[in-house]
């Protein structure tokens, strides 16, 4: 394997011009939600608006459309019907700057079908969760990427994502995620479909083959519901607000763990949640921003 450039920490975030309106920022669509996951795309909305975009807009099934609404009261929202069909999806992907799939979403062929469409759409994508899940189950999927992709895996999805046994990924994790990010990258179809992993765990690993960053931010009190969709929003926010995806994967992972230390520091590892990152965020964010 060639040799990998080692990142050490995140770029600092430049400072906003004074001229600045919400557009300059980007939009970022989240495409997910489920009856029972009403919390998940809410929770990775808001943190995009965190990190940074300027619009956020909400695409989830019509049963749930009002009550994901009302937990996220800055993003604008579409109810979609069950089918999510092009018609529907085409002029919501076309508006997005980057596009956060999975958080709460399902598993099954509509799903499958509705990431094809924004595989091939041409915009960045953040997919987590159930959009790994499908994933999984889409042999040949990179072969419809067109933008930069970040996946950000827990272990137990990275073993479905590639096959491979758990033992395996955590015999040497670095060395799991590095080959896997070369191996999509260099059988990817279209120049600009780079892929960028985030493995997920205590040293989060982001990778896209070349390149590794192992984050040192972060602690236990993270192992809750709901952490993952704040991650993939925050990730999903850097690229709408103009970074890389792998710098946007950098940045993300970096404050997500902070947020975490400083929502541990306050309330403790054990009794802190999800949406108390939302809250710590801004305080993780001042460590690399004016």
């Amino acid at each position: 394997m060639s040799e990998l450039t080692k990142i050490e920490g995140p770029a600092m975030i430049q400072a906003r011009p004074d001229d600045s309106h919400k557009g300059t920022f980007g939009r970022v669509l989240v495409l997910g939600g489920s009856r029972g996951m009403v919390g998940a795309p809410a929770l990775c909305a808001s943190a995009a608006f965190r990190a940074g975009a300027g619009l956020v807009h909400l695409a989830v099934p019509e049963p749930i459309q009002l009550s994901v609404a009302v937990l996220c009261e800055c993003a604008t929202s579409t109810p979609l019907s069950d089918a999510m069909g092009a018609g529907e999806l085409a002029p919501l992907l076309e508006a997005a700057t980057a596009i956060a799939v999975g958080p709460g979403w399902g598993v099954g062929p509509v799903q499958q079908s509705a990431l094809l469409q924004a595989l091939a759409c041409g915009k960045p994508l953040v997919i987590d969760a159930d959009g790994l899940n499908n994933l999984a189950a889409m042999p040949g999927w990179a072969s419809h990427a067109s933008a930069p992709i970040v996946l950000t895996p827990h272990p137990g999805e990275f073993a479905r994502l590639t096959g491979r046994t758990a033992d395996a990924i955590a015999a040497d994790r670095q060395l799991a995620a590095v080959e896997y990010a070369k191996e999509i990258n260099d059988a990817a179809y279209h120049a600009d479909a780079n892929v960028t992993l985030v493995l997920k765990g205590a040293g989060t690993i982001v990778t896209d083959g070349a390149q590794v960053y192992v984050n040192q931010t972060g602690n236990a009190g993270l192992a809750t519901g709901g952490t993952g969709d704040v991650l993939t929003g925050l990730i999903a926010g850097r690229i709408a607000a103009g970074e890389t995806a792998f710098e946007a994967a950098v940045q993300g992972t970096f404050v997500h763990g902070m947020a975490g230390d400083i929502a541990a520091k306050e309330l403790s590892q054990t009794a802190m949640m999800a949406t108390d990152l939302l809250e710590t965020i801004p305080h993780a964010i001042a460590e690399i921003a004016p």
